[in-house]
């Protein structure tokens, strides 16, 4: 069993901004869901894990060795798909693999063909493996960066905002390789998109301003908030009379009208429908909540 313990991270630029807030965290084998919305420091807590940058205090360790005073420790056991990642122009998907594996160490030329075969078949690009990545449509990309951070082996792998961009097609077949690769090792999700952790993830925590501010099973949290969320359509006029005597967690278009859904611990007046919570309402009553803390 692998386990990530972050404990007390923080992590301030030189500019001033505070990403990282004090951060504290155990993550075991399976998917881990990160969910928060851009700039929530989901990005910045990913490089620190991966030890791209180091932290201004707290420690991390990955089974029980401290990565922060030995860096190549969580090297030697990561894969990382970065939110953007280049490719070298007019090279081949298997030709860069193998260059890739051998940066990663693994220098039997036997084993590493074997690897780089065995990746590209379970990404399911092996047909495409003559073609240079760069010709690759959006979702092959994301397919092999997730063969690269395969390599070797890893105990622990992150990938961030892995879906963005992808048709829904492609973005459900790469979503269902990760849950495939997820049962031995760790694997964090970092992502702004509610239904990937919904769909994925047995554990997962919120950030929001670089703070945990909420952490446990989806299925539970999404519990929590039963009986306490309610629906109406109203004018798109109105929406802001609504907004001073109701706490709105989200609004959408629904046939050319606004649908409010609102937090309430009873019904908060006629018109109103009680529904079903879904991860996203409890994503939505979290942020809501933290943003009337912190005013």
């Amino acid at each position: 069993m692998n386990t990530l313990q972050i404990n007390n991270l923080t992590k301030t630029y030189p500019n001033g901004v505070k990403a990282i807030a004090g951060i504290s965290l155990k993550i075991t084998n399976g998917m881990f869901g990160l969910l928060g919305a851009n700039g929530a420091g989901k990005s910045s807590l990913m490089r620190t894990i991966a030890s791209l940058q180091e932290p201004t205090s707290g420690n991390i360790s990955f089974n029980g060795v401290d990565i922060i005073a030995s860096p190549q420790y969580v090297r030697e056991n990561l894969g990382y798909l970065p939110q953007e990642f280049g490719v070298y122009p007019k090279i081949s998907a298997e030709k860069l693999l193998n260059h890739l594996a051998i940066l990663k160490g693994i220098i039997n030329k036997k084993e590493r063909k074997e690897q780089v075969t065995a990746l590209l078949q379970q990404v399911n690009l092996y047909q495409h493996r003559k073609k240079s990545v760069y010709t690759f449509s959006g979702g092959m990309r994301q397919r092999f960066g997730i063969a690269q951070a395969l390599l070797a082996n890893p105990q622990l792998i992150i990938v961030d905002e892995p879906t963005a961009g992808l048709d829904p097609e492609e973005s459900n077949r790469f979503l269902n390789l990760l849950s495939e690769i997820g049962e031995n090792v760790i694997v964090i999700l970092s992502t702004h998109i509610v239904e990937d952790v919904r769909n994925l993830c047995p554990k997962m925590a919120i950030l929001a301003n670089g703070e945990i501010i909420s952490e446990g099973n989806p299925k539970e949290l999404v519990a929590s908030i039963e009986g306490k969320i309610w629906t109406k359509i109203i004018p798109k006029t109105d929406i802001d009379s609504f907004k001073k005597a109701f706490d709105i967690i989200s609004t959408k278009l629904v046939s050319g009208e606004t649908q409010i859904r609102v937090l309430s611990e009873q019904k908060p007046e006629e018109g109103f429908e009680i529904i079903t919570p879904n991860l996203e309402d409890f994503y939505f009553a979290t942020v809501f909540n933290q943003a009337i803390k912190t005013v």
